[in-house]
C-alpha cells in the first residue's frame, strides 16, 4: 500500500533486489571481459594490449569463480589465450621460435581445457569448435583438431572458417 500510495516503479526494486546475485555479477564481469578483449585486439600498442587482455583474463576469471555452469565465461577465458598466444607469435621474427613455455604448450593447454570445459556445459557454437581445433592445430595434433573442425561444420555447416581449416588440415 506504501509503493501504491508513493508510486513508486518496480524496476527499482527489481534492480534492489537483484543486485546481489551471483549470476547477474558473473554475466556482468563476462561482458566486461569481452569489452576488455574487443579493446585489446583493436589496440596499437603493444602495452595497451597487454593491459587490456590481462583485465580480460580476470574478469573471465571472475566470472567463472562466480558462475562455474556457464559456457560463456570457458570460452572467453579460451579466446583470451589464443589470442594473447597469437599475438605473441605474430610479434616474432620469422627465424625465431616461441619461448620455451609455449613451446612445451602450457598456455594451449589451459585453452584447450576451457574449451573443452565449455564444450561439456552445452557449447554448441561453431566458434567453440574452430577455436578449439586451432589450439590443437597449435599442438600438432592434426586428428583432433579435424574432429573439431568437423563438428564446427555440423553445427553451423556454412563455416567458412571450419571448411578452410578441413580444407589445410588436408585428410
Amino acid at each position: 500500500m506504501f509503493l501504491a500510495m508513493h508510486d513508486i516503479p518496480k524496476k527499482i526494486f527489481t534492480k534492489i533486489r537483484y543486485r546481489n546475485r551471483a549470476d547477474f555479477q558473473a554475466k556482468r564481469h563476462f561482458v566486461l571481459g569481452a569489452q576488455l578483449l574487443a579493446q585489446a585486439r583493436s589496440s596499437k600498442s603493444r602495452s595497451s594490449t597487454a593491459s587490456l587482455a590481462q583485465k580480460a583474463e580476470f574478469e573471465a576469471e571472475k566470472a567463472i569463480s562466480l558462475d562455474p555452469k556457464d559456457a560463456a565465461s570457458y570460452i572467453l577465458k579460451a579466446s583470451l589465450l589464443t589470442f594473447r598466444l597469437q599475438d605473441l607469435r605474430s610479434r616474432l621474427p620469422r627465424c625465431c621460435s616461441l619461448p620455451s613455455c609455449f613451446q612445451r604448450g602450457s598456455r594451449v593447454d589451459s585453452a584447450i581445457d576451457d574449451l573443452t570445459k565449455a564444450v561439456e556445459l552445452g557449447g554448441d557454437n561453431a566458434k567453440v569448435f574452430c577455436l578449439l581445433g586451432d589450439c590443437y592445430e597449435m599442438k600438432k595434433m592434426k586428428a583432433e583438431a579435424r574432429a573439431a573442425f568437423e563438428e564446427a561444420l555440423k553445427v553451423e555447416p556454412t563455416s567458412s572458417v571450419a571448411r578452410a581449416a578441413i580444407d589445410r588440415l588436408g585428410s
